[in-house]
C-alpha cells in the first residue's frame, strides 16, 4: 500500500535540495506534498487518488498557474518515490495576450513607493526597491549585493546551477557604499536584519506593503517582484534586444522573457490607433 511518510518527506526535502533547487522552491514544494498528504488523510496514492486531489484543487480559489505548481510539486515527489504512474497532467494554459492593468506598478508609482519610503525614515526599504528595480535581481538574489560587489560594480549571482553577473549603476553602487558605511558593514551582505540576519521574502513583501497607503499606490501593484517586471520593461523599451535581456533577468528560455513583456490591453488599443490603418 502506498502512503506518505513523514520520511518519504524528508527524503524527498534532501533531494530537492541535492538538485540545487531554490530554497523558496524547495519550501513550497515540500508544503505542496504535506496539503496532499493531509487531504489523503491515510488513503493509498493511487492516480485516482491524484486525479481527485486535482479536480479539487480546481474547486478552490487557486489560479490555473497555481494549480500546475502544485501538480508539478506532486509530480515530482511521485518521480521521487518511483510512483511514475500517480502523475497527473498539468492543466493546458493559454498564453494570456494582455496583463492585468490593476496589477501593472508604473515607473511614477515605483518612484511614489521609494520617496514614501525614505521620508517615513525607512532607508533600508528605499534601497532595496532601488536596488531589485535598478538591476532586475530576484528577491532570493538579493544575498549577492555586497560590499564587495558594490565596489566591484558587479554581483556575481549563483542560482539554480548557474552563475550570471548582473552589474550595478555606479549610482547605485555609490548609495550601496554609504549604507554600508553607515550602517558600519566592513563586508558581506548589505541588506540585514537588526540581529545581522538576510531579509527574508515575507519581510521585504510586508515592508512594502506598509509604505503603499503613503504613496497612494494600490496595494495590489506592490509586490517585489513587480519592481523585476518593471526593470524588464524599461530595460526593453531602451534597447529593444529581447536576447540580452533575458541573459540579464537569468532566463534560460525566451518565451519565459516575453511574459514580462506583455502589455496591458489600453496599450495595445493605442498600438492600433498609430498604426493608422483604418481611415
Amino acid at each position: 500500500m502506498r502512503t506518505i511518510t513523514e520520511r518519504q518527506i524528508k527524503g524527498f526535502t534532501c533531494f530537492l535540495t541535492e538538485e540545487e533547487r531554490a530554497p523558496a522552491t524547495v519550501k513550497m514544494y515540500v508544503r505542496t506534498i504535506e496539503e496532499f498528504m493531509a487531504w489523503l488523510d491515510g488513503r493509498e496514492v493511487t492516480k485516482e487518488q491524484a486525479v481527485a486531489w486535482k479536480e479539487h484543487l480546481l474547486t478552490r480559489e487557486y489560479t490555473p498557474a497555481t494549480v500546475n505548481v502544485k501538480l508539478a510539486a506532486v509530480n515530482t515527489f511521485f518521480k521521487f518515490c518511483g510512483w511514475q504512474d500517480c502523475c497527473v497532467k498539468a492543466l493546458r494554459l493559454q498564453r494570456r495576450a494582455f496583463r492585468d492593468p490593476g496589477r501593472e506598478l508604473t515607473k511614477a508609482e515605483y518612484e511614489k513607493l521609494v520617496a514614501a519610503a525614505r521620508d517615513s525614515g525607512r532607508t533600508r526599504l528605499a534601497l532595496l526597491m532601488e536596488t531589485i528595480c535598478g538591476t532586475g535581481i530576484r528577491v532570493s538574489e538579493v544575498q549577492y549585493i555586497t560590499v564587495e560587489a558594490a565596489q566591484m560594480g558587479r554581483a556575481e549571482i549563483t542560482l539554480k546551477g548557474k552563475i550570471r553577473t548582473i552589474m550595478l549603476p555606479g549610482k547605485l553602487c555609490r548609495k550601496l557604499l554609504k549604507y554600508a558605511r553607515k550602517n558600519k558593514i566592513a563586508s558581506g551582505e548589505i541588506f540585514l536584519t537588526r540581529s545581522g540576519k538576510s531579509l527574508s521574502r515575507r519581510q521585504i513583501w510586508a515592508e512594502m506593503k506598509a509604505v503603499c497607503r503613503a504613496a497612494g499606490v494600490e496595494p495590489t501593484k506592490v509586490f517585489p517582484h513587480n519592481l523585476r517586471h518593471l526593470f524588464a520593461t524599461t530595460f526593453y523599451r531602451a534597447c529593444h534586444d529581447i536576447v540580452k535581456l533575458a541573459d540579464v533577468l537569468g532566463h534560460s528560455s525566451i518565451n519565459t522573457t516575453r511574459i514580462y513583456l506583455i502589455t496591458t490591453g489600453a496599450e495595445h488599443a493605442r498600438t492600433l490607433e498609430r498604426l493608422g490603418l483604418v481611415s
